[in-house]
């Protein structure tokens, strides 16, 4: 159950058979704290959301199937390095304002709006819905009339219509639009910066199938969305516009990967090119790098190329910029080994700098460097190390053989044969030129200042090599 609060003064809030009110009236008792937002997932995206949230003075019931989230959370602590949340949590917790619930069915009767914030897997190309199914049902039994759901992972289009709301029909034995109210409402962060993309960085879209609903939305989203609202009528498009954010990053990255693999064999430097090219106004041309990770770029391509399929659409553009980026990780390594003797290549003492995705975080789903060290494990190399300054510790490193996970950098770059950069984390701007050495190091992300380096020991995406 929760943690911290007043049980009884909660459960009266408990309504079965609400007026429909006038939208300025709920938005008022939101803000006087009547009305109760929970929200069902406390990770890179719902810990953020609670927190704006909690910073419009909204009362937030926080709710996660993890245990040590759970746990973390009643101390005002997240397990996720984003700025201002172990803040937001902490005086949240102090003002009364947030509470820690470990039953979704008992924050779904005492809260109005419910926010679905788990995320959505990718299982063999498809959605993986397990996650959302699950906390839907809860909800969906806690229901009450005239409550709001709102929705915000990324799903294929038609998810929330032919999915979700009937799930939250079946399990409440209520309908949506006439009992209950759905809002989907995709999150559009950034790791790293998430509170500020959400107050400020862009505007909000929200979206639903009935004007009632959407107005509603945009109401009540204005509270933490300070840039504005876009509305969207109709769900299925909603789910579309934020697939297509992440299609147009993929496939404009796989091009700059393409352009700087010319350049490559040019010998040309890209980003000089880049640069050059993009002060123009209608060119912008994004970084190449030794791979896209993450749970956002790689995978909603894939949700888009499985209803395309299932459409009988050939999305030819977007399976393209996939099967590119997802040889970069191969590419990069290739380029980085011929900077071996390639006899040695087998005895060599090679470090990794960068488990997460990208630099500035310690998100490593489906990080580029896991594909870097299954195939150095292919290759029998049996001395790696990996660095991180933001991963301390990692349960997917003990699958591959020879590889260790360290946290000391000098440590990692002395007396190695060769290092390869994966992720642009800021820390390694400072790499000591003295500690590395004579080691020959490999710039996957076109990061470095190649001037720091003697020109026979730099090498990287997109940059001539020196005579």
């Amino acid at each position: 159950m929760k943690s911290g609060g007043n049980k009884g003064m909660l459960d009266s809030l408990i309504q079965s058979d609400v007026v429909l009110e006038p939208l300025d009236t709920l938005i008022r008792k939101f803000k006087s704290g009547e009305y109760i937002v929970s929200v069902y997932g406390l990770g890179h995206v719902g810990a953020p959301i609670a927190s704006a949230w909690l910073r419009s003075g909204v009362t937030v019931l926080g709710i996660d199937k993890s245990a040590k989230v759970l746990e973390n959370a009643r101390k005002g602590l997240t397990h996720i390095p984003e700025p201002m949340v172990n803040e937001t949590f902490t005086d949240g917790l102090k003002n009364n304002k947030f509470m820690i619930y470990d039953d979704p069915i008992q924050a779904s009767r005492i809260s109005k709006l419910k926010m679905i914030c788990v995320p959505v897997l990718i299982r063999k190309n498809k959605a993986d819905l397990d996650a959302v199914k699950e906390v839907a049902s809860a909800v969906g039994t806690g229901l009450k009339r005239n409550d709001i759901v709102s929705i915000h992972p990324s799903v294929p289009p038609g998810t929330t219509e032919k999915f979700l709301i009937p799930l939250l029909e079946k399990s409440s034995g209520m309908k949506a639009a006439s009992d209950f109210f759905v809002i989907y409402n995709p999150e559009r962060i950034y790791e790293g910066r998430a509170i500020f993309d959400i107050e400020e960085g862009h505007p909000g879209i929200v979206s639903s199938n009935d004007n009632y609903s959407l107005d509603l939305a945009e109401k009540l989203f204005g509270l933490i969305f300070k840039k504005g609202i876009v509305r969207i009528l109709g769900i299925k498009t909603a789910e579309a516009e934020k697939l297509f954010e992440g299609v147009y990053r993929d496939v404009n990255i796989a091009l700059a990967n393409e352009l700087a693999k010319l350049s490559d064999r040019l010998n040309i430097d890209f980003w000089e090119a880049k640069k050059a090219a993009n002060s123009q106004n209608f060119c912008h041309i994004h970084d190449p790098g030794i791979g896209v990770g993450g749970a956002c770029i790689p995978v909603y391509p894939q949700f888009i190329l499985d209803v395309a399929a299932r459409n009988k659409i050939n999305c030819r553009i977007t399976k393209t910029a996939r099967t590119v980026n997802n040889d970069m990780p191969s590419y990069s390594l290739n380029n980085a080994l011929k900077m071996l003797p390639r006899k040695v290549i087998r005895k060599s003492k090679i470090t990794i700098l960068g488990l997460a995705f990208r630099g500035g975080v310690s998100d490593t789903r489906l990080s580029p460097t896991y594909e870097i060290l299954k195939e150095l494990t292919r290759l029998k190399i049996k001395d790696v190390l990996v660095h991180d300054p933001l991963v301390r510790e990692d349960n997917l490193i003990s699958n591959y053989k020879n590889v260790q996970l360290v946290n000391n950098l000098d440590h990692a770059v002395t007396n190695r044969d060769l290092i390869i950069l994966a992720a642009n984390h800021q820390e390694y701007l400072k790499l000591n030129p003295s500690k590395i050495g004579q080691t020959p190091i490999y710039d996957g992300r076109g990061y470095l200042n190649p001037d720091d380096f003697e020109k026979n020991l730099y090498r990287g995406i997109g940059r001539p090599i020196q005579p």
